[in-house]
């Protein structure tokens, strides 16, 4: 047997960061992001994020293929988000997956839970190159393109 503790801070955006997340579509998408993680056998610890982007705090498998785990949840979560706005509705492309130590499991969930107060400071594009920077991931032309 072997013994691991795969956590993920995963983010990722509307298509051309269009707010499309808003109203009573926000507090549905996240749970059904969340129905999505657990039918995909991980475990989502906490969901939140603006009209343009999603946070996700997961808990993965060993077995799990992070790229495959991901096209499937924005698959599956874009068709569903389609279905509940005639269509007005896309992710990016792109998306950043962060591990995440057991000792900055509360940081990033708090983090990931307080979106709204980091939003009055700053916008989507300026937090995701920040958490490329504190990930020493290079940003490079094509990070902002759908």
């Amino acid at each position: 047997m072997s013994y691991a503790n795969l956590l993920y801070h995963i983010v990722f955006g509307t298509k051309g960061r269009f707010p499309f997340i808003s109203g009573e579509l926000k507090p549905r998408l996240h749970e059904y992001l969340g129905g999505t993680v657990r039918g995909l056998d991980g475990v989502a610890f906490e969901i939140n994020g603006m009209s343009d982007h999603v946070h996700l705090l997961v808990k993965l498998k060993t077995t799990h293929r992070l790229d495959y785990f991901l096209r499937n949840l924005k698959a599956n979560s874009s068709k569903w988000a389609k279905n509940n706005t005639n269509g007005k509705f896309g992710w990016q492309r792109r998306y950043g997956a962060f591990t995440v130590s057991e000792s900055q499991f509360q940081v990033v969930r708090n983090y990931i839970r307080n979106q709204e107060k980091h939003h009055q400071k700053f916008d989507f594009r300026y937090e995701f190159e920040m958490l490329l920077k504190a990930n020493e991931i290079l940003i490079d032309d094509y990070v902002w393109q759908d």
